[in-house]
């Protein structure tokens, strides 16, 4: 049996077949030869895609995983049509819209969005998450390395992309400029999760250009849920994010009635 196993594992690499499979041929059984290749074949299929998610998960670049259950939703303001099951069961990426996560530091945006992402990998969606300072430091570097298309390659394999403490830090005006183009270039194409502590009229102080800053939101919030995360802070709910937030949306909906 044990020369049995070791021809079966060969097979299997020479048909590039997990080595799992010679494991899985000797424990299980079958009433017929078509019930045993099937169930075979079954727990390939499993075993592969349990591979996938797992990879998927590692090369998302989370800086740690959580369970949902420490998860305090009863200290989150969503909007009014979106739910925490909404958001767990990927609506906003089925619908092609983004998430922006906004309140003060500790309030668990990075939590939500790392949940949130851990979730999308377990359907089979590429993640990236990233500090934005990181990022368009990678960015910065990679432009004077010339080696900005391969890394912008590995930015496109992601289907939602996690932008963490957006604004944290005033940022490289050059590397800003960088995270500007490539949002622009991947709008409406991927689901972008920002978190942030400032509300929108302070983004220009990060980002210092003025014009660029205001299409930098338009493109953020043109499909977006605003989720506030008001934590300690009482002041969050006066903030004049969600009047600002509504004008910007007056402004997109006009535009979209004009362009039907």
């Amino acid at each position: 049996m044990t020369k049995t196993l070791e021809n079966i594992t060969q097979c299997c690499k020479k048909l590039r077949l997990s080595s799992n499979l010679a494991d899985v041929a000797a424990r299980l059984g079958g009433r017929s030869n078509q019930e045993y290749l099937l169930k075979v074949l079954t727990e390939e299929v499993n075993y592969r895609y349990a591979c996938r998610i797992n990879k998927y998960i590692t090369t998302a670049g989370f800086p740690r995983l959580y369970e949902p259950a420490g998860f305090r939703p009863d200290e989150v303001i969503f909007p009014d049509n979106v739910s925490l099951d909404d958001l767990f069961s990927l609506k906003f990426y089925e619908s092609g819209r983004n998430v922006i996560m906004y309140g003060a530091t500790g309030t668990g945006k990075t939590m939500l969005s790392i949940l949130l992402g851990t979730e999308a990998c377990k359907h089979g969606i590429q993640v990236r998450f990233f500090r934005t300072a990181a990022l368009i430091n990678q960015l910065a570097e990679s432009q004077q390395n010339h080696t900005l298309s391969v890394l912008k390659k590995k930015l496109d394999s992601a289907r939602i992309l996690i932008l963490d403490e957006f604004g944290y830090v005033p940022y490289d005006r050059n590397g800003a400029q960088l995270l500007f183009d490539y949002i622009s270039e991947v709008h409406e194409a991927k689901s972008i999760i920002l978190n942030t502590n400032l509300e929108f009229a302070q983004w220009s102080n990060v980002l210092y250009d003025t014009n660029m800053t205001t299409a930098f939101i338009g493109r953020l919030t043109h499909h977006a849920d605003i989720i506030l995360f008001p934590g300690s802070n009482n002041r969050l709910k006066e903030s004049g994010l969600f009047e600002a937030y509504s004008k910007v949306a007056a402004i997109h909906a006009s535009q979209d009635a004009t362009s039907a």
